[in-house]
This record gives structure tokens, C-alpha cells and sequence, in this order.
């Protein structure tokens, strides 16, 4: 279930997703809901259906998604990730598939605004750290393609046409060493992100005090 607003609205995008807590505790039911003036994904305890969230109830946690990086998995067709700038991730699991591409589709929207309103630069900022701005936002889009590639070369193994014997070794090592890879890449993106994050307010930071 999942509640999609116009992103000029004051009104949160929200609704009810599984998140991944620890191998003990496994997938929780949680009802997460994003403010799209603040950029700010909030989650809650929810007990399922009759269950509802009260006014004033205090979040159970809450991620930033200016400069996240929001990734379908390749495990099934519900799972998703936010890697945020901070070096946080969350596991989350829709309902079904299309719920998934709602939740990806809209939280994709509301990051790459706040990431843009958060690299807005001041008059005096150099041109360097607009190309820094940009080659992070290709970075992001690269990435986010070789996710999709990622998950058709998952696909294309685990298919019951494929060719190949689903036991294969070296596929079943291709596999693994594909979705590892690209755990690693957008941890590294991640990185950068924070890295770019501090130097923008930086260099807001030295430009008010100027004045």
C-alpha cells in the first residue's frame, strides 16, 4: 500500500514496507513516509492493517535523501535500497513489484530535487565544484543503469530457458561477484556523495561569513 502525492505538495509520500533490521530479527513491518519539502524518509512502528500512525508520534528513524542512491534488488522483484550520503542503508521490501517501482520512482524524484537544491551553489562558488556536481550526478546515472544490468545478468542465469545449468560454477561465481561489485560501487558513490556534501557546505559556510 502506498500513498503517491505531487512532489509540490506538503503532503508526505508514504505508505507500509518491510525493512531489514539484522539476520535475528529479519524483515519488520514499518510505515515510512517522506516529507518532500524537507527530503526527509521517516519510519514508524506499525502493526499492519487497523494498525494507523498517530499525529505527533515520535519516528522510530530517518534518512536524508538528498544525494541518496535508491537501487532495486536483483534478490526478487520487491526489494529495494536507499544508500544515503551518510553512509547509511536501508533494506526495504515492498509488497509487490509494482509497489516497488512507486516507492523507487517517487523517492528517486525527491532525492535528485534535494540533491540539486543541495548543490545549488552561491554566487562565488568555483566552477570547479560545479563539475564536481555534475560528474556526480552521471555517477549516480551510470550506476543506477548497471544496476539494471546487474539484475538482467541475475535474471538470465536463475531463467529456466537459459542455456547454462543453474549449478554452474563459474556462472554462480559471475553472479556473486557482479551483485558484490555493485554493492561496492555504490558504497564508494556514497562515500564521494558525503565527501561532496561537506565541501558544499563548506564553501556555504566560508561564503556567509564573508558577509
Amino acid at each position: 500500500m502506498i500513498k503517491t502525492t505531487s512532489l509540490g505538495s506538503n503532503r508526505p509520500l508514504s505508505g507500509q514496507l518491510y525493512k531489514y533490521t539484522n539476520v535475528v530479527k529479519g524483515w519488520q513491518q514499518r510505515w515510512f513516509a517522506v516529507d518532500p519539502e524537507t527530503g526527509v524518509l521517516s519510519y514508524y512502528l506499525f502493526d499492519g492493517p487497523g494498525d494507523t500512525v498517530q499525529p505527533g508520534q515520535p519516528a522510530r528513524g530517518e534518512a536524508h535523501l538528498a544525494a541518496a542512491v535508491i537501487c532495486p534488488s536483483d534478490e526478487d522483484s520487491k526489494t529495494f535500497t536507499i544508500n544515503c550520503a551518510s553512509g547509511d542503508m536501508l533494506k526495504l521490501r515492498a509488497t509487490d513489484a509494482r509497489a516497488r517501482q512507486e516507492w523507487v520512482n517517487g523517492l528517486r524524484a525527491i532525492a535528485e530535487i534535494h540533491t540539486k537544491a543541495m548543490g545549488a551553489n552561491p554566487p562565488l562558488q568555483p566552477r570547479e565544484q560545479l563539475a564536481v556536481h555534475d560528474a556526480m550526478a552521471s555517477a549516480r546515472q551510470q550506476l543506477q543503469a548497471t544496476e539494471l544490468s546487474d539484475a538482467a545478468l541475475a535474471r538470465c542465469i536463475e531463467s529456466a530457458d537459459s542455456p547454462f545449468p543453474h549449478t554452474d560454477p563459474d556462472l554462480l561465481l559471475l553472479k556473486a561477484t557482479s551483485a558484490a561489485s555493485m554493492q561496492c560501487l555504490l558504497q564508494c558513490l556514497g562515500i564521494l556523495l558525503r565527501q561532496q556534501q561537506y565541501a558544499t557546505l563548506s564553501i556555504s559556510k566560508n561564503s556567509n561569513s564573508d558577509h
